[in-house]
């Protein structure tokens, strides 16, 4: 028989702090969603979509996009089956269904915020940005935390972070691409002045391939 796991309470955790790094590389990592209090299934975060966590070490704050995403059985020996009940039903009659699952999800990251802050005409604005890959990942059983739409727009005021999408190998990379585009654009207000910025750049690293740039464009829309 297995032994449950403590569930520790998520009550006083920051309203963005909805998951946690179980497994880390230098170029990405993998996090599991923290179960909810009610009888419902973690919220599995969207393909493309921005998170961050950080560096203990150094202070830095690293962010990075989400690139795949399961739900399984916490036991890897037996797979889930079909019930053949609603969502209501399963509370009611099958509670325990919802301990038994987990959702985790992998990152590849993207750059980084510096712990020194600056300041500008416009006043204080946090850490120097850097879009490469940072010196160490966040260390295991650090949080991770959905991004401030004001972090993402700060970030990728800047588009070099395009070439290290480009070399993500794990998933189709150019659905990535656009999905990640789409999910600024969103979060831009549809902007169309940095679409075009952010197209005319994705177009010189694609090799002027107008083909595969129109495709990953065509998926952006607001």
């Amino acid at each position: 028989m297995r032994i449950p796991l403590p569930q520790f309470s998520t009550e006083n955790l920051h309203p963005n702090h909805f998951a946690e790094v179980i497994e880390t590389t230098t170029t990405d990592f993998l996090a599991q969603c923290l179960e909810p209090e009610d009888l419902s299934f973690p919220v599995m975060p969207p393909f493309g979509s921005w998170v961050k966590s950080f560096d203990e070490e150094s202070g830095n704050e690293v962010l990075a996009v989400v690139t795949y995403a399961t739900t399984t059985p916490i036991d890897s020996i037996h797979r889930a089956r079909a019930l053949g009940l609603s969502l209501s039903d399963l509370r009611e009659e099958q509670p325990q269904i919802f301990a038994m699952l987990k959702t985790e999800f992998r990152v590849n990251m993207l750059g980084f915020f510096s712990p020194e802050s600056e300041r500008n005409g416009n006043g204080f604005r946090g850490g120097r940005c850097y879009q490469y890959l940072p010196p160490r990942p966040p260390q295991v059983h650090q949080g991770v935390y959905y991004c401030e739409t004001t972090e993402v727009m700060r970030f990728t005021e800047e588009l070099d972070f395009l070439r290290t999408l480009l070399d993500v190998k794990t998933v189709p990379v150019d659905s990535l691409l656009a999905a990640v585009l789409r999910n600024i654009y969103q979060l831009r207000q549809a902007d169309r002045e940095w679409l075009i910025e952010a197209g005319r750049k994705l177009g010189s690293l694609l090799k002027d391939d107008y083909d595969r740039l129109r495709y990953i464009l065509s998926q952006v829309h607001f």
